[in-house]
């Protein structure tokens, strides 16, 4: 059940449960997650990668601990709209992932969304760079998790 379209997870996924939203960076896993409703993402956790399966292993007692049932997991495409080695190894967690649990999963385009959290933490909250390495990789999470929501309700 992955590569879903938002409509398709909405229909996969239990009513009133979270998802998560996730950036899948090379040395690190931001996580967010939503409300019960899917209208608001929040950031959670940042998982440092390890192993495959410890990190699933980690995200997968998130989403227990958060009865949360689907995943939308950014997918960094090309600025031409092209998957690149860095989609395609989203796509490879996303299959890897399933060969543990069958969890609902969509993908959303990501372009830009890192850039766009550092400048939000930069102009708007006036963190410094250290405070910004902690936060930036589950702020980008809930960027692209809320930004599902959105087009969900557009």
């Amino acid at each position: 059940m992955i590569d879903l379209t938002l409509e398709q997870l909405t229909a996969a996924t239990p009513p009133n449960t979270p998802w998560f939203g996730l950036d899948l960076g090379e040395a690190t896993i931001g996580v967010a997650t939503s409300d019960l409703s899917r209208m608001i993402a929040s950031p959670l956790e940042l998982i440092r990668k390890v192993k495959f399966t410890e990190d699933a292993g980690r995200l997968l007692k998130l989403m227990d601990a958060r009865g949360a049932s689907g995943l939308v997991i950014g997918l960094p495409l090309n600025m031409d709209g092209s998957e690149g080695p860095r989609a395609q190894s989203c796509r490879a967690f996303a299959r890897n992932l399933q060969r543990l649990r069958a969890v609902p999963v969509a993908f959303q385009d990501e372009r830009l969304s890192t850039a766009a959290v550092e400048r939000f933490l930069i102009e708007d909250l006036d963190l410094n760079r250290k405070r910004r390495a902690q936060v930036i990789d589950r702020t980008a999470a809930a960027w692209i998790l809320q930004g599902a929501l959105d087009r969900l309700r557009a």
